[in-house]
């Protein structure tokens, strides 16, 4: 009941409210281990095994961390979850597998689409991409983009170091570049795309996209399952600072299944736009729901 407080807990039980206990218990998040190191391996990951390290990782743990032997770290390869391991024994770098501490969990189908750029900025850019939950990073040559070239290394990198620093399971695909033309062609009718554009006029962003939640179902062809039938596959797509050229806008705006979504009255560079994005993508349409 609004405006009213509870001093005996049977009255509140009997007015439907929950103990304040009770609902703590519910919003809590899950309980990570974020003291101890993490490391992504390649090896496969089970009990009593040991896992190889390369020469950075080895020279990170021993030289900048100073773990000793025996020493914790929490390692993940995005198959078979996370498991707690220890520092090997001699010279050969290696985890020794101890136990699971966290299943695999299945990432959201969240594909991010984006007109590259230098250096800093894209490392930042996908650090961020990889915490707000992106399965998929897709560098996309538009018109105005200023950098046509990508080190997709360093971008993988980038994305396994916000893995281990995140608590993050999985690493997002890292994909060759494309041109705009080739990645609308290449796009498939179920997955929503959200097109962000300056020149769009929404009030609202939140409730634009909690509408298309049903909407896209209407706009598929019958072979197709509707968007509501399971977990919608989702792609945020954000054009160059200089933005999109009209023929590309209007390529866009003959797309089914899409939302023309503004990101608000002030002017954002590429990188931030891409945190402020993903953030309305997920609070509507994916894990924060």
């Amino acid at each position: 009941m609004p405006g009213t407080w509870f001093q005996d807990p049977g009255a509140a039980a009997s007015a439907g409210v929950k103990p304040v206990e009770s609902r703590v218990k519910e919003l809590a998040l899950p309980k990570y281990d974020f003291r101890s190191p993490r490391l992504y391996v390649t090896g496969i990951l089970k009990p009593a095994t040991e896992v190889t390290l390369d020469k950075s990782q080895a020279h990170y743990l021993r030289n900048v961390l100073r773990l000793k032997s025996g020493d914790g770290v929490l390692a993940f390869n995005g198959k078979d979850g996370e498991w707690q391991a220890a520092l090997a024994d001699g010279k050969r770098p290696a985890l020794t597998v101890q136990e699971q501490t966290r299943p695999q969990t299945e990432p959201q189908d969240l594909h991010y689409l984006f007109a590259p750029l230098k250096h800093e900025r894209l490392d930042y850019m996908v650090q961020k991409a990889v915490e707000m939950g992106a399965s998929r990073l897709q560098p996309m040559l538009t018109r105005h983009t200023q950098v046509k070239r990508v080190n997709l290394d360093r971008m993988r990198a980038n994305a396994i170091e916000a893995a281990e620093q995140c608590g993050v399971l999985s690493i997002p695909e890292i994909s060759e570049p494309m041109t705009f033309a080739r990645a609308l062609a290449a796009r498939k009718a179920d997955r929503l795309l959200v097109f962000c554009d300056e020149e769009a006029v929404v009030k609202d962003p939140i409730a634009t996209l909690a509408d298309a939640r049903q909407g896209p179902a209407a706009h598929l062809p019958l072979t197709m399952s509707p968007a509501g039938s399971g977990r919608q596959p989702l792609a945020l797509l954000i054009g160059p600072e200089g933005g999109f050229a009209e023929e590309e806008r209007a390529a866009l705006l003959k797309l089914t299944n899409i939302v023309r979504l503004s990101l608000g009255p002030r002017i954002l560079r590429a990188d931030t736009a891409a945190v402020a994005a993903l953030a309305l993508i997920q609070a509507a349409l994916g894990d924060w729901r």
